[in-house]
């Protein structure tokens, strides 16, 4: 299974040294269509989205916020941030504040492809870039920054049974948003959308 799902990711990801800044996006409005368009200018991030080549089965390893943190705090997110003006890419900006915010040495790191782009609702134009990991590693937390870290079965995330859609009031009006529970943490929100998003990349019609 993990090598066909390795071809399958190199097969229909979109290749780093090709990334366009006028390719495909997605945004909170894919289930929020009557929403107005996210204010611009939008400012560009990347993440990285670090699949874990356990031998026992492929993870997936997420960072959960502090509540002090600005940009979405407390919640479960890819590693990652808003692009500088030295970061040459987007892959340099994931691999760049996944070492800032998680202490995981670019050495493990092999990036191999990234997918739409995700416009939030919070501003940010944001990059995902698969990269495989290779165990070994050790990490060290930026406290400012994250409170935890931990993985979850690719298996799990790549199952469309687990994407549960669900509504909540924001800002006075119903929002749709997809949801992943996972043992206690709750992935939701753009994070939960990306993932959903590289679902329908690997999975769906082309």
């Amino acid at each position: 299974m993990s090598a066909s799902l390795e071809s399958l990711l190199r097969a229909r990801l979109d290749p780093l040294d090709r990334l366009s800044p006028h390719g495909a996006t997605r945004s909170d409005r894919d289930l929020n269509p009557d929403w107005v368009d996210i204010a611009a200018p939008l400012k560009p991030a990347a993440v990285l989205a670090p699949i874990v080549r356990r031998p026992e089965g492929w993870t997936v390893l997420f960072t959960q916020r502090t509540n002090e943190t600005p940009a979405h705090p407390g919640q479960v997110s890819f590693p990652g941030g808003r692009v500088e003006a030295h970061d040459a890419d987007a892959v340099a900006t994931a691999l760049r504040e996944t070492e800032e915010e998680i202490g995981l040495a670019r050495r493990f790191i092999e990036p191999i492809g990234a997918w739409d782009r995700y416009n939030t609702g919070t501003g940010f134009s944001v990059t995902p870039i698969v990269g495989f990991v290779e165990p070994g590693f050790d990490l060290s937390l930026n406290p400012r920054e994250v409170a935890d870290v931990f993985e979850t079965p690719l298996s799990f995330l790549m199952d469309p049974a687990n994407h549960e859609r669900r509504e909540a009031m924001w800002n006075g009006k119903l929002r749709a948003y997809y949801a992943m529970p996972y043992e206690g943490r709750f992935i939701w929100g753009a994070t939960a959308g990306m993932i959903r998003a590289l679902w329908e990349r690997l999975h769906g019609e082309r």
